[in-house]
């Protein structure tokens, strides 16, 4: 498959001729993959992981669900190396698929991203809360039971303002202060893994899977890993920024920096399942008495000073996946617009800063909004994610397996693409099928439904062109 161009129509001339600019290496393809994925979570839903599987069923429903990802990750790695483009899936899977499936794709891919940017906002206050009990004062409304306090919300949208800020000024920017939040947060987990295996007791670990009996190691793995995909979607970020690869770039560092975003992901979250209970004993009172992560290591040590590295690090990693999840929709929504499949002023570009202008300021937008609602709606809604990303990952493995057949037919990576249809399948049926534990809700099926009945709005209403608007064959 040759390089991809930019989609041609006859609606080009409506089209901005800016460019988004190139200057990101592989370190900041790492860093925004790995930043996309590794939030918050591994804080304050410590109890929610050892309830589910326990220290040892938990880190091995990380591993195995991770390694279950790679062959998604290789066919990723491949796509992104033969077509650079922002609209990701959209772009795999034009020529393949029908205009609308490309775009229901991509559509439901935007969403994946963009769900995470106002649940990290709301998360800021949270967090800030936890060390400023003040800031649950000046309650504005209560929505689905959960109050919503003025200082907490400004603190979200001053996050909000934050991140939307540096992307408008240009993606450098935005990944310099990805590369400084990355490893800040790998120094602070660093150097608070290595004192709790050091201090920590093996023994702390009985009973190392959260269900009893045979039966119930395996459901305990089961559990956890359903909530993989989820708390994975991230590594394949890497492609909605291949455009902006600095000039002279091999596009092998795209599939380096997936690799390792995935691996280092799952291996993190693995680990921190791990050290936790190693150092606190019993971590069945972390399940009882929902223990945040600093909270187990305060009490362990009987320090504070260690809570305090722990929630340095917690901060530089919320506001990294905020960044990353924001390029990564932003820039799908540019790939959209893009091609005539909405409004085309979402492929505006900044002449200066060479940024998708129209398309941050729109999810600044609809992250302030969403902010608002608090996290007793976005915390449900959430897992629609997990269905989402999925949706993109079995269109993309689809569409490489259909272009193989005209282009590169190699065995191995046909096998590889079969492979991750299979798992993204499986993924779809743990959130569909009602007999699965943890499938979808009803208010999950709503959000979904809403944010369809949304992009089918849009597509109804996309500019009529008079030829398609797909991208040539790269075949």
């Amino acid at each position: 498959m040759a390089h991809a161009s930019h989609p041609e129509t006859t609606a080009s001339a409506r089209r901005p001729t800016t460019r988004l600019h190139k200057s990101l290496s592989t370190v900041e393809y790492f860093t925004f993959g790995f930043g996309s994925m590794i939030g918050v979570a591994w804080l304050i839903l410590m109890d929610d992981f050892l309830g589910r599987g326990g220290p040892v069923g938990g880190a091995l429903g990380f591993l195995i669900g991770g390694i279950l990802l790679l062959p998604i990750a290789h066919t990723y790695a491949r796509l992104a190396r033969q077509i650079q483009d922002a609209g990701a899936e959209i772009a795999y899977t034009e020529g393949v698929f029908t205009p609308f499936l490309s775009f229901a794709t991509g559509w439901t891919m935007v969403l994946a991203y963009a769900i995470v940017c106002p649940w990290e906002a709301v998360a800021l206050g949270n967090l800030m809360s936890m060390v400023f009990p003040g800031l649950n004062s000046h309650q504005l409304w209560v929505l689905a039971g959960s109050p919503i306090y003025l200082p907490r919300l400004v603190i979200g949208l001053g996050l909000t303002a934050l991140v939307v800020g540096v992307n408008y000024r240009g993606i450098r920017l935005s990944g310099v202060m990805q590369n400084w939040m990355t490893f800040g947060l790998l120094a602070s987990f660093g150097i608070f893994a290595a004192l709790g295996f050091l201090r920590g007791n093996p023994s702390n670990l009985e009973p190392m899977f959260a269900h009893p009996g045979s039966a119930g190691i395996w459901l305990s793995i089961l559990m956890t890993m359903q909530i993989v995909p989820y708390y994975l979607t991230g590594f394949e970020s890497v492609a909605k920024a291949s455009e902006e690869a600095k000039v002279g770039y091999d596009p092998r560092g795209f599939g380096h920096a997936i690799y390792m975003a995935l691996i280092g992901g799952f291996v993190f979250y693995a680990l921190v399942i791990l050290v936790v209970p190693y150092v606190y004993h019993p971590w069945q009172d972390i399940v009882t008495g929902h223990i945040t992560t600093e909270v187990a290591f305060e009490r362990a040590f009987g320090s504070h000073w260690i809570a305090q590295v722990i929630m340095i690090g917690a901060f530089l990693s919320l506001a990294k996946v905020f960044n990353g999840n924001f390029v990564a929709s932003t820039r799908m929504l540019y790939g959209i617009g893009r091609r005539d499949l909405v409004h085309p002023s979402l492929a505006r570009v900044h002449p200066e800063h060479g940024t998708p202008m129209t398309a941050i300021i729109l999810m600044g937008v609809i992250t302030a909004i969403a902010a608002c609602l608090g996290d007793a709606i976005l915390v449900p809604i959430s897992e629609v994610g997990s269905l989402a990303v999925a949706v993109g990952w079995l269109s993309a493995c689809l569409a490489y397996i259909m272009r193989m057949r005209r282009a590169d037919n190699e065995p191995r990576f046909h096998a590889m693409a079969s492979i991750g249809v299979l798992v993204s399948v499986a993924i779809i049926c743990m959130k569909v099928l009602p007999q699965v534990p943890g499938s979808f809700s009803g208010y999950d099926w709503l959000a979904f439904a809403v944010w369809s009945g949304l992009g089918f709005a849009f597509w109804v209403g996309r500019p009529k062109i008079t030829a398609p608007a797909a991208m040539p064959s790269r075949g």
